[in-house]
């Protein structure tokens, strides 16, 4: 496995994120404040229900993004006049010291996150109330989840804005530095040996579960002990499923598998699917349909550079899908031009084409419209052109869902385009997706 990077040794770069919000904010023309600051909760431990043990944690977004800490119960306050951070931390409590041992402290904090102060959660009010009589302008907070008692302190003399700073952070998300990049990369390097490992564990695998258990396991021996996401470890048929769940299939009379899964390293996430034979080597259709998409995925990151539309990406896979399902003869009676213009590609192609990839696996950004009437573009996770410096994943996939073919063959015009008897082949291939992670630049992408 590849040695961490260098700039891992060194901190989360907590204040640079919270200038580049801070600078987002003041772009805003009714919302220009020099002397404002920000007030974020991070999540709290919650105890599951009719039990004394906490819920796994999962730390907040926003507040990671802006502090690095990835401890419960904590606070931060960014005072933009001065670009000061302060971090706000649960107090000593001797009760719990005896069951947990000793929490993090406050010099131990100042060492380990990019913070200017870490102050103990007791002297909050205090800090808030001081705050209000320097005459802070504006207090930025993220409505209703990131509210509390402690911010009521500050209502009374200073105005506060709930529907700025979120989507403040979600933009400043989606181009990512040189730290983030870093981690996102030692994220993909343990899924990379995770989904290696499961292709090794093939021969002797009896269930779908093996081979999910393979995985976790890697990531887990290799420091990852948090999955960015709900694996998905599909076979047969069960591969078609796009987001597959229940991973407890017996791998017997079955082709090939899907796996779709990435490790989570310190809050951020990696994303990487590939389709393995389960027999050790393709048979005919499934190496067919293989390579369609490895084209359609080779062809969109030939395209892929800073300021190009995702829609064009989007439409090239496509394009690449219907040429290849002619060639195949499950698509008919067409020109490509023709069959593309009938959305008939996107009964074997239903998703888009990838999605922005960060400290959420479908992360911040991507303006997607759910509305919209076109099939072809209704599952876009991004819209748009793409910033210099975005991470984002290229997963196109080719299909054989019996629930969303069907329609189309039930269809009087569309039926005509897909040849019954051909399709009837490749029903177990199930489905083929392939997905890599890759950040853009203006000369392309690097992967």
């Amino acid at each position: 496995m590849d040695q961490q990077d260098p700039i891992l040794n060194g901190k989360y770069p907590a204040k640079a994120h919270c200038a580049k919000v801070a600078s987002y904010l003041q772009t805003k023309p009714a919302n220009v404040r020099s002397n404002a600051v920000i007030y974020l909760e991070g999540q709290k431990t919650i105890l599951i229900e009719d039990n004394d043990e906490p819920r796994p944690f999962r730390q907040r977004r926003p507040f990671f993004y802006l502090s690095g800490c990835s401890l419960p119960d904590c606070h931060l306050i960014y005072e933009i006049s001065t670009s000061t951070l302060t971090l706000f931390i649960p107090d000593l409590n001797p009760d719990a010291v005896i069951w947990s041992g000793l929490p993090l402290m406050p010099t131990e904090a100042l060492k380990t996150y990019d913070i200017d102060a870490c102050l103990p959660n007791s002297s909050l009010p205090a800090h808030l109330s001081s705050l209000a009589q320097q005459d802070s302008e504006v207090g930025f907070y993220i409505k209703d989840s990131q509210r509390d008692a402690f911010l009521s302190v500050l209502e009374p003399s200073v105005f506060t804005d709930s529907e700025l700073l979120h989507p403040a952070i979600d933009e400043c998300r989606v181009t990512k530095d040189s730290y983030e990049v870093a981690l996102l990369r030692k994220a993909n390097t343990i899924s990379n040996a995770a989904h290696t490992a499961v292709l090794h564990a093939i021969p002797t695998a009896r269930n779908e579960q093996d081979l999910e258990a393979v995985f976790i396991a890697t990531c887990i021996s290799s420091g990852a002990k948090h999955q960015a996401y709900h694996g998905i470890f599909g076979s047969g048929e069960n591969a078609a499923t796009l987001h597959y769940q229940h991973n407890n299939q017996p791998l017997t009379g079955r082709k090939n598998v899907l796996v779709d899964a990435g490790a989570e390293w310190d809050c951020y996430c990696s994303d990487v699917t590939r389709t393995m034979p389960l027999t050790g080597k393709f048979d005919p259709e499934s190496r067919a349909i293989y390579s369609i998409v490895l084209r359609m995925q080779s062809a969109a990151f030939a395209l892929l550079k800073a300021e190009v539309c995702w829609e064009t990406l989007h439409i090239r896979a496509h394009e690449i899908a219907v040429q290849g399902l002619l060639e195949l003869g499950i698509l008919r009676n067409g020109t490509p031009e023709e069959l593309l213009k009938e959305r008939v590609s996107v009964a074997f192609f239903p998703h888009g084409l990838g999605h922005y990839l960060g400290m959420d696996t479908h992360d911040t950004g991507g303006n997607p419209d759910y509305g919209d009437n076109d099939s072809l573009f209704r599952f876009l996770r991004i819209r748009g052109s793409i910033p210099q410096g975005a991470v984002v994943t290229v997963e196109p996939g080719v299909y054989f869902c019996r629930f969303i073919v069907e329609p189309y063959l039930r269809d009087e015009k569309k039926k005509g385009f897909i040849d019954e008897r051909v399709l009837e082949k490749f029903w177990g291939v199930g489905g083929v997706r392939i997905e890599g992670m890759c950040r853009v630049s203006v000369f392309g992408m690097t992967e």
